[in-house]
């Protein structure tokens, strides 16, 4: 079985952040997966059941020219309908109605791109995580040196403050 090989930066640039989520839209995964964005819409709108709205939307009219203009406009051309708007779920399930073996094979690489997304957003939760604990002690520890510092003030005005009294004890 050969392998198709797509650069994961390809697929990443092909991911986009909607309604709070990380999607694909059909023309890109149709591009990816060497089918027409038409072939693979009636795909989907023959299976509808296996897409519910946490696996594929629609983009809204709004949503949709937000999109163009933030990609820009001269490779889109026009569409008729709107994109749909696959999630990583969205995304698996389409490899069970597309049956072609570019299909199959892109999509096992799409998913693992979204993986290392998920592990990537993972491992920088923790970091800022970390980076939160190490701001918290370092505010405590400057507090507790302001503290130290206000102490020695104290301490050395009390000394100035102090009336010199006369040593007791023996003379020589």
């Amino acid at each position: 079985m050969s392998q198709i090989i797509i650069p994961d930066e390809i697929i990443t640039n092909k991911i986009y952040f909607i309604r709070g989520q990380k999607v694909m839209l059909d023309s890109d995964l149709a591009e990816l997966y060497d089918v027409e964005t038409k072939q693979l819409k009636r795909q989907v709108r023959r299976n509808m059941e296996r897409f519910p709205e946490d696996f594929m939307f629609e983009l809204t009219s709004v949503e949709y020219e937000i999109l163009r203009s933030q990609i820009g406009t001269s490779s889109w051309g026009g569409t008729r309908y709107l994109p749909m708007a696959f999630t990583e779920q969205g995304v698996a399930m389409l490899s069970s109605v597309i049956n072609s073996m570019t299909a199959i094979k892109v999509n096992i690489q799409i998913i693992r791109v979204f993986t290392k997304i998920r592990e990537m957003l993972a491992d920088n939760l923790s970091i800022k995580l970390e980076i939160e604990e190490i701001k918290k002690k370092i505010s405590s520890q400057s507090k507790n040196i302001e503290l130290v510092f206000s102490y020695l003030d104290e301490l050395i005005d009390k000394k100035e403050n102090t009336i010199e009294r006369t040593k007791i004890g023996y003379k020589k």
